[in-house]
Formats: structure tokens, C-alpha cells, sequence
């Protein structure tokens, strides 16, 4: 038991005014599409050579990044993931990416 630590965090303090701060949460604010400047482009890196669409540059929470993701996916009828800020849609799927954007207001894509 000696050797185990303290995994809490909290440090033992004297002074009766010492108050636990807690750690400020960034909230992120998901742009509107109209605001949201999507770049596309294909990659095959790492991948054991299979292809994907990758779509960067979204501005906003994680939650709304999956329901984009899953949306693009579902119009495309293949499968892909929303993980460390990028979005992946199997495939060479880069047109119906860009025409499904389109046609849902994100106005300023990049291919």
C-alpha cells in the first residue's frame, strides 16, 4: 500500500479558506454549416491501401461531428468513423461527399 498513489489528485492543505478548483470545460460551439470550411480529399496512407474520403476542418462538438459523419455515410451506403478530428467515408466517395454538402448548406468546400 505504500507504493500505490494517490489517484484522486487532491492534495492535503491547511488552510481552512482552500477550496478544490475545478478545471474550466471549453465548450465548443458548433459553427453553421454556412460558416464551416470543409476541405476533401482522398487518402490511402496507413490503410493497408484502401481508400477513404476524408473530410477536415469541422468547427464543433464531437456529437455533432458523428451525426455529420453518419449522415454522409448513410447518402453514400458505405461505412466510416468521426475520431481525433477528421472524418472518414470509405471510399472514393468524394463526389457524393461534396454534392450532399452542398445541398445541405455547407457552402464553402474545398476538394
Amino acid at each position: 500500500m505504500k507504493n500505490k498513489k494517490n489517484s484522486s489528485g487532491i492534495i492535503y492543505s491547511t488552510n481552512p479558506d482552500f477550496k478544490i478548483e475545478e478545471e474550466e470545460q471549453n465548450d465548443i460551439v458548433t459553427l453553421l454549416p454556412s460558416e464551416q470550411k470543409l476541405k476533401i480529399r482522398l487518402e490511402t496512407k496507413h490503410r493497408a491501401g484502401k481508400t477513404v474520403t476524408m473530410i477536415e476542418g469541422f468547427i464543433g462538438k464531437e456529437a455533432d461531428r458523428e451525426e455529420l459523419v453518419k449522415k454522409l455515410k448513410n447518402f453514400c451506403g458505405t461505412g466510416g468513423s468521426a475520431k481525433d478530428n477528421e472524418m472518414l467515408v470509405q471510399g472514393d466517395q468524394r463526389e457524393k461527399v461534396i454534392q450532399w454538402l452542398l445541398k445541405n448548406g455547407y457552402a464553402q468546400v474545398k476538394k
